[in-house]
């Protein structure tokens, strides 16, 4: 089956979005809340391992939610996306429940975390880490559950091996890769600006992105392509 290239812009389009909003997720992740990453947890890990060597402290209980939230995000999503059958020309329709899900909870974070002028007190400030964490683990394992339809959007470091090795090696490199980095950059410098200039909506943009992901993918599922555009 062939795709139409207006579908695949769609959906390419719908990840390069969550990127940004994962980005800036991570930013402020990591520069708001506990010094951790709310999706990245191999360098949590690392993070983890470099301040027990040196003896440095460091806030486990941070890190702990981080990889807490992010498992129970990710094993939720995969549980309730593990019947969806996947197509190439769109997302199922339980990762875009889930994804819904990920956007309500970046807003009650978001409303939260903006009630608190954002500087959350430390129980508070908690509960949003692990929030945070979840909704990047449910955001991964959704986009698992699209399939080839998808991309990770949340940890790009095998996106860059494989463009490098596949794209770049091979000569004929595309263009959604390099957009995706530098959505992750974008989103992740939007919301260290934010937190810097206007702290208490650091979180919005990453709500808003998330949504219009959402919007932009369920363009293909709302206007299907004719049977003359396929071809078997």
């Amino acid at each position: 089956m062939r795709i139409k290239p207006a579908e695949g812009r769609f959906l390419r389009l719908a990840v390069v979005l969550l990127v940004a909003a994962s980005g800036g997720i991570e930013a402020t992740s990591f520069l708001g809340l506990g010094h951790v990453f709310a999706g990245v947890m191999t360098s949590n890990l690392a993070l983890l391992g470099m301040a027990a060597g040196r003896g440095e402290p460091l806030d486990v209980t941070a890190a702990l939610l981080a990889l807490g939230g992010f498992g129970a995000g990710t094993a939720l999503a995969a549980w309730y996306t593990r019947a969806s059958e996947t197509s190439a020309t769109h997302w199922p329709r339980r990762v875009m429940v889930v994804l819904a899900a990920e956007a309500v909870l970046l807003a009650l974070g978001a409303s939260v975390w903006g009630f608190t002028g954002g500087r959350p007190g430390e129980a508070v400030r908690d509960v949003l880490q692990c929030g945070a964490a979840l909704a990047m683990g449910a955001q991964s394992a959704a986009m698992v559950a699209a399939g080839k339809a998808a991309a990770p959007t949340t940890y790009l470091t095998g996106t860059l091996a494989a463009y490098i090795v596949k794209g770049i090696g091979t000569g004929s490199p595309g263009l959604w890769v390099p957009l995706r980095f530098a959505a992750l950059v974008a989103g992740a410098a939007l919301c260290a600006v934010m937190l810097d200039k206007a702290r208490p909506w650091a979180l919005l943009p990453s709500v808003v992105l998330v949504m219009c992901a959402l919007a932009v993918a369920y363009l293909p599922e709302a206007h299907p392509p004719s049977a003359a555009g396929h071809s078997a």
